[in-house]
């Protein structure tokens, strides 16, 4: 029989009140705090807090705080990827965000999801992962919603709500999210070298 742990990471209904599910929400929400609480200069101490928060990539994580999110555990981070001010990350699912992508502020990846059903929703959620390729930005804002895939190399608009999937190379905005237009190869290799 299936934790709720791995119920919950496979998308399955699970009961989100599960003291092992509680305790790793504790447990993020400590080292939050803890990363939070740090001073700019405390370099060593973002790093290690980074290390021990995210299932992947806090080494090299680059983080103005304060900073939220679930369990941290679920997050897999590429290369030096940057949260602004204010960034959410609910990671009931896992989350998989790609070298040098870049989040404005208040911007927030959310893997929940809630039944439509009222009593079954008293009881238990679920989640859908989300994807997000290398070098992509998301503006100041956007809300990337559970399910989604984002290509590498797009951009993502300010305040915009990613219902769907995002092709790579584009230039994406709007509520709902929808493309506005393909980047040119020169856009796309402006300042990533290629």
């Amino acid at each position: 029989m299936s934790s709720e742990r791995e119920k919950m990471l496979a998308g399955e209904l699970y009961d989100a009140l599960d003291p092992e599910l509680v305790a790793g929400r504790v447990r993020a929400r400590d080292l939050c705090q803890e990363l939070n609480g740090t001073r700019e200069a405390d370099e060593a101490a973002r790093r290690d807090v980074c290390g021990r928060l995210f299932g992947r990539g806090g080494e090299s994580v680059w983080i103005q705080p304060p900073f939220f999110c679930d369990y941290g555990s679920n997050i897999e981070l590429g290369e030096r990827v940057f949260f602004n001010f204010n960034c959410v990350v609910l990671d009931v699912c896992r989350v998989t965000i790609g070298d040098f992508t870049m989040f404005g502020p208040g911007a927030q990846v959310l893997t929940p999801m809630h039944p439509l059903d009222a009593a079954l929703r008293r009881r238990e959620e679920y989640g859908r992962p989300v994807t997000i390729g290398s070098d992509v930005w998301v503006g100041a804002g956007a809300l990337i919603l559970p399910g989604v895939t984002i290509g590498a190399k797009t951009v993502i608009g300010a305040g915009s709500v990613v219902t769907r999937d995002v092709p790579a190379g584009v230039f994406a905005a709007g509520n709902p999210c929808r493309v506005i237009r393909a980047l040119s190869e020169d856009e796309r290799q402006a300042y990533t070298g290629g």
